[in-house]
């Protein structure tokens, strides 16, 4: 049965961690007239419910949107995206009991590919429905939100999750702002993001670089291990078109900064294991050589040290 987009159900959907990404989809979806749930600790929570979130965006405008804010899950929702880094996702989940949850997606936003196993080991397999999500976007102070990108743009996958599920969400996210879509293989969906963000991100948090200039004076380095993700993505079901990696990092602004590398400066703790290590342990799994890889996040992880 069709339905037009003006009479659509509206949602219930949590966002725990509403940073700069969780905060910018949050403040979309309340906007959109969704019923939107922030789980963060007690100051953000406060803030939130008084001042609600505020957005800055060339894309979708500037604006301020209340939302209700907890400090953990109290009630079912039709889904609760997950958007904190993988560094505080354990303590992060006591925010979200599996039996408040009931019956809704949960929507992880981390980078790297690992993290659907361990969410499925604590919530309903089938209920995991992973996602990939291209924007810059920052969390400039407790419900303030600077989205900085042209573009906020997000794939939904999660083997064995209903389809009428992913498509109810996708299409709230869309009218919503961000250009979503549903896309049937979840390691091919999550490699393709990590192939093109393992190398990016490793190398300018290495070197303490923006992009253009790992792109220039690091180009040897950047190309092998641009290949050797590659090698390591197509064994797990995902892309491996070096060459198109390679392109797409030369169209990015010079001065782009990955997120690890921001971590790095403002001295926060590393999504090594969850990027680098993750890379390293489906290479072993696949009997890939990765020596650059191997050598990178072995430096990496001294410095962090």
């Amino acid at each position: 049965m069709a339905h037009d987009s003006a009479h659509q159900k509206k949602l219930t959907v949590a966002v725990l961690g509403p940073g700069g990404t969780g905060g910018l989809l949050a403040a979309l979806l309340a906007r959109a007239g969704h019923r939107v749930i922030c789980l963060a600790g007690d100051d953000t929570a406060n803030t939130l419910r008084t001042a609600g979130l505020q957005v800055r965006s060339g894309t979708f405008g500037d604006f301020t949107t209340p939302v209700e804010a907890d400090t953990e899950l109290r009630e079912p929702v039709d889904a609760c995206l997950i958007a904190v880094k993988h560094t505080s996702l354990r303590s992060a989940l006591d925010r979200v009991e599996p039996t408040a949850l009931g019956d809704g997606l949960v929507v992880p936003l981390l980078n790297g590919v690992e993290h659907p196993a361990t969410l499925r080991t604590r919530y309903r397999p089938d209920r995991v429905a992973p996602a990939v999500i291209r924007v810059e976007s920052t969390r400039i102070a407790p419900g303030v939100i600077e989205h900085g990108s042209p573009f906020a743009e997000l794939d939904l996958t999660g083997d064995g999750v209903p389809r009428e599920r992913l498509d109810a969400l996708a299409s709230a996210l869309a009218e919503a702002g961000p250009r979503t879509r549903v896309l049937d293989d979840e390691s091919a969906t999550l490699w393709a993001k990590m192939s093109f963000l393992a190398p990016f991100a490793l190398l300018t948090t290495l070197h303490g670089l923006p992009l253009g200039e790992v792109r220039t004076r690091h180009r040897e380095e950047l190309t092998a291990l641009v290949e050797e993700t590659a090698a390591v993505s197509a064994a797990c079901g995902g892309p491996a078109d070096p060459a198109q990696a390679l392109a797409r990092y030369d169209a990015f602004p010079p001065r782009t900064k990955s997120s690890m590398q921001r971590d790095a400066e403002a001295g926060r703790p590393l999504e090594l294991d969850a990027i680098g290590g993750a890379l390293l342990r489906a290479a072993d799994r696949h009997g890939v050589k990765v020596p650059v890889a191997a050598r990178v996040v072995r430096e990496l992880a001294d410095t962090a040290r």
